[in-house]
């Protein structure tokens, strides 16, 4: 049986932060947690402000996880990404950002953040980084992930 779980943004009109805020983010409990499996995202529409221009940088931005007990509800997160919007951030500090806010959030057995941004000056920039739970075959697949990122597009 469902049980209705009290969400801040879900089933809500959508309210919109334009500033970087962690605490928009919600989780509910994962219900299979007796066996791994991946949880991907595709965010296509995230932006950021380039901090010395100021100017708009668009990024589709990919996160992939293992869970543990918690999972990250999906409207939450579009909105924790929507929160980057007006924030001036170098891409590798968003992508950064945004493994460090998930980890914390989720305490995941695995995660990956990827982002693809668009050229600017006829230069992309595609950050990625991860995590593994250390001494486990998550930290593992971490390194080996590491290694070979540029395969992962």
């Amino acid at each position: 049986m469902k049980t209705k779980i009290p969400f801040k943004s879900l089933g809500k009109k959508t309210s919109y932060t334009f500033n970087y805020d962690f605490n928009l983010l919600e989780t509910f409990e994962n219900a299979h947690q007796d066996r791994d499996y991946w949880v991907d995202f595709v965010c296509p529409e995230f932006t950021t402000l380039c901090p010395i221009t100021g100017q708009p940088d668009f990024a589709t931005i990919r996160i992939n996880y293992i869970p543990q007990a918690k999972m990250v509800e999906s409207k939450s997160l579009k909105l924790y990404l929507f929160s980057f919007r007006n924030e001036g951030g170098f891409h590798e500090d968003c992508v950064n950002i945004i493994l460090k806010d998930l980890i914390k959030l989720l305490e995941p057995k695995y995660l990956e953040v990827l982002g693809d941004f668009t050229p600017r000056g006829g230069i992309s920039i595609n950050p990625y980084a991860n995590y593994g739970i250390s001494s486990t075959k998550y930290e593992e697949m971490a390194n080996f992930r590491l290694l070979h990122h540029n395969l992962l597009k």
